[in-house]
């Protein structure tokens, strides 16, 4: 009961962010001052970024419910599919957007690695299904969309900082890093732990 509440948490989440994300792209006027500069300076890489975004936090949510993919096997792995596109076109524009990122070195460092951590996660989650490993798949693929969530931890983490009262330049440096390295930390720690349960079980 724990882990359904937990994914249908998380889903919710992921949903409200990938409606958040859509009104941007259609409607300016939802657009933050910071990301109304993105548009203006690099609309390709935004738009790509965001559109591959949505596709993929919203798929990869469905994809890790263990019920859903034995139910649904050949839906997803047509889903996987597409989240893997996501994922290349995301990635890869996100990883354009790191090296212009505002607040210098430091978050283009954080987005960059990001953004590189995202792209080679689901590429091993990618190649060990084509070997037939789906215990290290399902492993990868938990990092992959951990790295997805990126976008909700960012999210959270922006508006925390400005009511802290934390300028926004030093706060975007921090959260260009823990937007993502905790939600790896953290899935690494339940792939672990999970590892010891079925070794114990054993």
């Amino acid at each position: 009961m724990t882990r359904k509440l937990a994914w249908m948490a998380m889903t919710l989440s992921a949903l409200l962010i990938a409606a958040y994300a859509a009104g941007t792209l259609v409607a300016p006027a939802l657009r933050t001052p910071f990301l109304r500069n993105l548009f203006d300076t690099m609309p390709n890489a935004i738009s790509l970024h965001i559109a591959s975004g949505i596709i993929a936090i919203v798929v990869g949510a469905f994809q890790v419910n263990s019920r859903l993919r034995i139910r649904f096997l050949a839906a997803h792995r047509w889903l996987g599919r597409l989240y893997l596109a996501a994922i290349f076109v995301g990635g890869f524009a996100g990883l354009y957007l790191a090296f212009e990122s505002f607040g210098g070195l430091v978050t283009h460092f954080g987005f960059g690695l990001m953004a590189v951590c995202w792209l080679g996660t689901t590429f091993a989650a990618y190649l060990a299904i084509r070997q037939r490993d789906i215990i290290a798949h399902r492993a990868w693929m938990l990092r992959s969309y951990a790295l997805t969530l990126a976008a909700l931890t960012l999210r959270i983490y922006l508006p925390l900082s400005q009511i802290a009262g934390i300028g926004f330049e030093p706060a975007y440096q921090a959260i260009s890093w823990l937007c993502w390295v905790p939600n790896l930390l953290i899935v690494e720690w339940f792939i672990l732990s999970r590892r010891s349960q079925v070794t114990d079980a054993a």
